[in-house]
């Protein structure tokens, strides 16, 4: 069975997207395992930091290792990637041999696919994306899936699908497993 190793952009708990990736996870069922990173004691990036290896940053490139695909879940933070995923990202990027500092990371070669639960902005953020992940060496998979945020989840703290993007999503899912094969 494959594993997914789901980012959730947001640190807030019951995030919009947190609450996205929680439906994706569903249409994964007893196809993959599915997995959440957590990256809330990554430091911000620093190269002092780098050696020796801190736990937190060991714990994320274990978790990626073992991952088949990487599957990020990210609001839009002024029309861009949110800082706490870009400096996730920047950390695992990193060589895992320091003294080649162009051999491969942990992210080397990984499938990664993006969703996006915000109120706009979702064509920048990807388009960021989509430039940042094969620069760090990733495989994009297939298109990515936007939502915005029902109005009456800023209320209830629910947030829900549209059934036109619950569709996309049930194809991005699709997708994703047909890449890892």
């Amino acid at each position: 069975m494959a594993n997914v190793l789901f980012l959730i952009g947001s640190l807030r708990e019951g995030s919009f997207n947190h609450q996205m990736a929680k439906q994706a996870e569903e249409l994964l069922k007893e196809k993959a395992t599915v997995s959440y990173l957590d990256y809330s004691q990554v430091p911000v990036f620093n190269q002092d930091l780098e050696t020796p290896v801190l736990p937190a940053i060991a714990a994320a490139r274990q978790a990626v290792e073992q991952a088949d695909a990487i599957w990020i879940f990210s609001p839009v933070y002024n029309y861009g990637i949110p800082g706490p995923v870009k400096n996730v990202l920047d950390w695992l990027s990193r060589a895992i041999d320091l003294s080649n500092p162009k051999g491969p990371s942990v992210l080397q070669d990984k499938l990664v696919t993006v969703s996006a639960a915000a109120n706009g902005g979702h064509e920048p953020l990807f388009t960021a994306y989509k430039e940042l992940l094969p620069f760090i060496r990733t495989q994009v998979v297939g298109e990515f899936t936007g939502s915005p945020i029902n109005p009456e989840a800023w209320g209830t703290g629910q947030f829900l699908l549209s059934e036109e993007t619950a569709a996309q999503l049930e194809k991005q899912a699709a997708d994703l497993l047909a890449a890892i094969g």
